[in-house]
């Protein structure tokens, strides 16, 4: 059994498309079934009733403080009596990841497979993966890769999955933060929203935020605790977890503290 522990924003989507594709799978979830609407039926609460015929685990949750809670606090799921493989898709510290190897039994397959594209893409099965893990590894879970994505990016061993992840969504933490600024700043100077980003994907400041504005769920929310923004502060925080010894941190703690000012924004 496939089981998807986690099943929010990212993880619902992956879990429906894994089912979609003729994949025997389930997921576990803190909240009641009833907010899963046509997945009601695959996802409980119920921990021992999920890990029962649990082989193959993989983590959506926000934070390293919820992966701890799936794996060795209150759900447990690292006894799963069958449990033969591990792969987690949460963004988390690099740091964090590779320590995971010395916690969980070498009989247990660790594969590091965070993704990019947001809830849209998720929904379209057509995520973007950074995979780390041994080639063998990989290939034998690829099928469920295919069924929730569609661009597979094999980074190294296992760990370096994560750290490719990390640096990416410091680029795309800062993308966000700025094409926000600009977008406020654009209304002051009476500039159409839309005129403007059709302007910027077609020119030098284009990016992954302002090209997908409309469809990208977070793109105009403010910053709280429990949303996409909110998680973006955590991710920078991931990166900087990893950055190299001596390496200048000022520019991507001021996306964080920019990050932190962000209003919700108004359809124009």
């Amino acid at each position: 059994m496939i089981g998807v522990a986690g099943c929010g924003r990212m993880g619902a989507p992956m879990l429906e498309s894994l089912v979609r594709a003729g994949i025997r799978a389930t997921g576990f979830d803190v909240r009641s079934a009833p907010d899963f609407a046509n997945l009601h039926a695959q996802v409980t609460q119920d921990p021992l009733g999920f890990a029962s015929n649990l082989e193959t685990l993989i983590t959506v949750v926000r934070d390293i403080s919820q992966t701890e809670d799936v794996l060795f606090g209150q759900q447990n799921l690292i006894t799963a009596p069958h449990l033969k493989r591990i792969i987690v898709s949460s963004t988390l510290s690099p740091r964090y990841v590779l320590d995971l190897r010395e916690r969980v039994s070498k009989t247990i397959t660790l594969i590091d497979a965070p993704m990019s594209g947001a809830q849209i893409a998720a929904k379209e099965a057509r995520l973007s993966f950074m995979l780390g893990g041994a080639d063998a590894d990989l290939d034998a879970a690829q099928p469920l890769f295919n069924a929730m994505g569609a661009h597979f990016h094999r980074m190294g061993a296992y760990g370096a999955g994560m750290q490719a992840k990390v640096l990416n969504n410091l680029l795309a933490a800062s993308n966000t933060a700025l094409t926000r600024l600009v977008l406020d700043w654009a209304d002051g100077a009476g500039l159409d929203e839309r005129k403007l980003l059709d302007l910027i994907h077609t020119s030098s400041g284009q990016n992954w935020f302002a090209s997908g504005f409309e469809d990208i769920e977070f793109s105009r929310d403010g910053l709280s605790e429990d949303n996409t923004i909110g998680i973006l502060i955590k991710d920078v925080s991931s990166a900087l977890d990893a950055a190299p010894a001596h390496a200048d941190t000022a520019l991507p703690k001021a996306v964080q503290d920019l990050i932190r000012t962000l209003e919700p924004r108004k359809r124009r």
